[in-house]
């Protein structure tokens, strides 16, 4: 008898579990909402604006200790993949004061942009997020490759990001002209032959 009433405490356990997940986890999206964010450096960025790269977007809150650890993974992150296309775009929760995220922005030196969602707009506009670190990784072409709630395998996320980047890199060959070559005609006013 004892074992049954365990076996069904662990079932009602895992169910209500489960619920309370879907629940909070964010709705699962196909593409990327468009959306206007502003900055803490009082820039605006819409979303549609960054179509044709990689975006990470990341939901997180200053007194959530996994958002704060994944902070200097991201900076390498961004430091190492920005120059190639990457955009990384961090987004305080409505709940966390302006004057944290300010102060917490100085002291790790982010280098990314971060965004206050002081109304929840962006949260709702992302599926409903409640729970942080939620990130998104939105391919090139502005659907949700990935999703995640709770800490990234960065490892992971870095080759999914290099593999979208060589195919942005790829088709931009494909489409368009060699830009060495128009920059040779540029700077000598001879086109190569």
């Amino acid at each position: 008898m004892k074992l049954r009433g365990m076996l069904i405490t662990l079932c009602a356990v895992s169910i209500l579990t489960t619920l309370a997940y879907l629940w909070l986890a964010p709705a699962a999206l196909k593409t990327a909402p468009d959306i206007g964010l502003m900055t803490l450096d009082g820039k605006e960025v819409q979303l549609a604006s960054l179509h044709g790269r990689p975006v990470l977007v990341t939901f997180w809150a200053t007194t959530c200790n996994s958002c704060v650890s994944e902070i200097p993974h991201l900076i390498r992150l961004y430091d190492e993949l920005a120059p190639q296309g990457l955009e990384i775009i961090a987004i305080a929760m409505d709940y966390d004061p302006p004057n944290r995220v300010l102060a917490l922005r100085k002291a790790r030196n982010i280098p990314y942009p971060i965004a206050l969602d002081i109304q929840a707009d962006a949260a709702r506009a992302f599926g409903n997020v409640r729970l942080t670190p939620t990130s998104f990784l939105i391919a090139p072409d502005g659907r949700i490759a990935h999703q995640r709630t709770g800490e990234m395998n960065m490892a992971a996320l870095r080759k999914e990001i290099l593999a979208m980047l060589a195919a942005t890199r790829s088709s931009r060959a494909t489409t368009s002209p060699d830009m060495r070559t128009s920059n040779l005609t540029d700077q000598t006013g001879i086109p190569p032959g």
